[in-house]
C-alpha cells in the first residue's frame, strides 16, 4: 500500500500516514509487531542504469492523531518511526549496489 512520509526533525523520526490508514494491513501488522522496515527507492537516471535508495528499521509507535501533518487530507492516525538502523545505496556516489549502513 502506498503511505505517505515525512522527515520530522523535532523527533528524529520517520512519520507516515495515509488515506484510510487505520483500517489497512499495514496498520493492522504494526498493531502486532512494531519492527518494521521502510523503504525509498528511485531511479536517479534509465541511461545509464542509476537506482538510489533509503531503507529504514526501528520501532514504530501508532499515534491516534498527526497524520493530516505528514500531508494534508490523510487520516490522523499515523506511525512514527524511530529508526535502529539505515541503509542507503547509489545516493552519494551514484554507483549502482553502492551502499552505506548506518546503525544507531
Amino acid at each position: 500500500m502506498p503511505v505517505g512520509f515525512r522527515y520530522n526533525p523535532e523527533h528524529d523520526t520517520i512519520d507516515i500516514s495515509g488515506h484510510g490508514f487505520a483500517q489497512r494491513k499495514k496498520f493492522r501488522d504494526v498493531q502486532r509487531n512494531p519492527h518494521v522496515a521502510f523503504v525509498v527507492d528511485d531511479l536517479a537516471s534509465v541511461q545509464p542504469w542509476r537506482p538510489r535508495g533509503v531503507e529504514i528499521r526501528g520501532d514504530a509507535e501508532i499515534l491516534p492523531e498527526g497524520g493530516k501533518g505528514v500531508m494534508p487530507g490523510f487520516d490522523e492516525e499515523m506511525f512514527r518511526i524511530r529508526p535502529d538502523r539505515i541503509y542507503s545505496w547509489g545516493l552519494e556516489s551514484g554507483v549502482p549496489g553502492a551502499g552505506r549502513d548506518v546503525t544507531r
